[in-house]
């Protein structure tokens, strides 16, 4: 069920139930997780097949602050502290060396493991009732919850309650945090190589990165062709965060030319096209779903999720997407669509 994520009684009733190795449904600022208890493996293994999610491919662990890192991660290198100082909480995974003994289950049988510090009120209240122990004391602490997308594995990503419930049903209690603020997920460095190595990109931007660091990062093309080994991360697989419809990308001139070769004739298909575009488009057809897309990269990451999935409920069998600028800024919603454009 959807309970208002900030009344203490639902964040009472989340910490009870992780404590007794359920799942719970939980806002961030990026996307909605689903959440269990980090250090609980037969609860971890509940997301693996909520999910439909391979066990190997590792979970990111969402924690509270510096306490709740010593207790996951061995190893802190410099540049991954002033990270930390520098954007938590906020929209930025890091993915450190793991102690031994903890979270292997969510860290997918690595070696190192995936952390971070969230923003929104509502992860950040649980987390700290996760932390102080049931009202009557008793109990050991949460550290720090698994919580990957609130999804069935390689589709689009929830970004309200409604998506997440949508997804799982009403057997599973869900903390409404109203709309995620940032829209997609975080920004992933994997900080256990000496220097830092963008795994997936975000709400963080390569140029901040590099200003805190005071280290470039490795090109894109020298990351992909395999010449620096790297740690699985979520999000990362080539085909990902895919709606129902086939999503198409094109740029502006092929989309509209598109349009106009189909024509009226649409109508008479019963094929439904929706279209996500910077530019105005013009079509004949009453089968053609438009909806413009933000001319800023943070305004379409914000909606983009929301946007697909209200596609699929509208009966799109196809999605012609407008490619996004090829510009530092656009980066991560660039990455998000050429994923959904593979699957």
């Amino acid at each position: 069920m959807i309970v208002e994520g900030l009344a203490p009684q639902s964040i009472a009733a989340a910490v009870r139930l992780l404590r007794d190795g359920a799942l719970v449904g939980l806002p961030t600022e990026t996307v909605y997780g689903l959440a269990a208890n980090a250090d609980d493996a037969a609860a971890v293994a509940k997301i693996f097949q909520a999910k439909g999610r391979p066990a190997d491919h590792p979970l990111i662990v969402h924690v509270l602050g510096a306490a709740e890192v010593a207790h996951f991660a061995r190893q802190v290198p410099d540049f991954a502290q002033a990270l930390m100082q520098a954007f938590w909480p906020g929209p930025l995974t890091l993915i450190l060396a793991r102690r031994g003994g903890v979270a292997a289950a969510a860290a997918g049988g690595q070696d190192s493991i995936g952390l971070r510090c969230p923003s929104h009120p509502v992860a950040q209240a649980l987390l700290r009732a996760c932390q102080e122990g049931d009202p009557a004391g008793v109990g050991a602490p949460v550290w720090g919850l698994a919580a990957p997308s609130a999804n069935q594995f390689g589709r689009v990503s929830p970004t309200s309650a409604a998506h997440v419930q949508g997804e799982f049903g009403d057997d599973l209690l869900i903390l409404d945090g109203g709309a995620c603020s940032v829209g997609i997920e975080s920004t992933i460095v994997d900080c256990t190589r000496g220097a830092p190595v963008v795994l997936r990109p975000g709400a963080i931007s390569r140029e901040q990165i590099e200003a805190v660091t005071r280290q470039a990062l490795p090109a894109v093309e020298a990351r992909r062709a395999g010449t620096m080994a790297a740690p699985r991360a979520s999000g990362t697989l080539e085909a990902h965060y895919a709606p129902r419809a086939k999503l198409r990308l094109m740029d502006a001139r092929s989309l509209q030319a598109a349009l106009d070769l189909l024509g009226a004739d649409l109508d008479a298909s019963g094929t439904v096209i929706a279209t996500y575009s910077r530019v105005v488009l013009r079509s004949r057809s009453n089968k053609v779903l438009r909806r413009r897309m933000p001319d800023d990269a943070a305004a379409t990451a914000q909606q983009l999720f929301a946007v697909l999935r209200d596609f699929d409920a509208q009966g799109a069998q196809l999605i012609w997407v407008e490619t996004p600028p090829d510009s530092p800024d656009w980066e991560a919603v660039r990455d998000r669509l050429q994923r959904a454009a593979a699957a």
